[in-house]
């Protein structure tokens, strides 16, 4: 997963467009921390939406 945080927003959103349901789903099946993605993308001031699943 990339560290920058930019491009870790373009790699997330890609992914739960098209490949998972739901940001718990990518987690689960990465076995990537979900507050860790959280917290990263929320220093360029992105949150997760659920009803879009996407950062925004």
């Amino acid at each position: 997963m990339p560290n920058d945080p930019v491009m870790l927003l373009s790699y997330i959103n890609l992914k739960l467009r098209d490949y998972y349901p739901s940001l718990e789903a990518f987690c689960e099946d990465t076995e990537e921390e979900l507050q860790k993605i959280v917290d990263k993308l929320g220093q360029i001031d992105y949150h997760y939406d659920r009803q879009k699943n996407q950062f925004v």
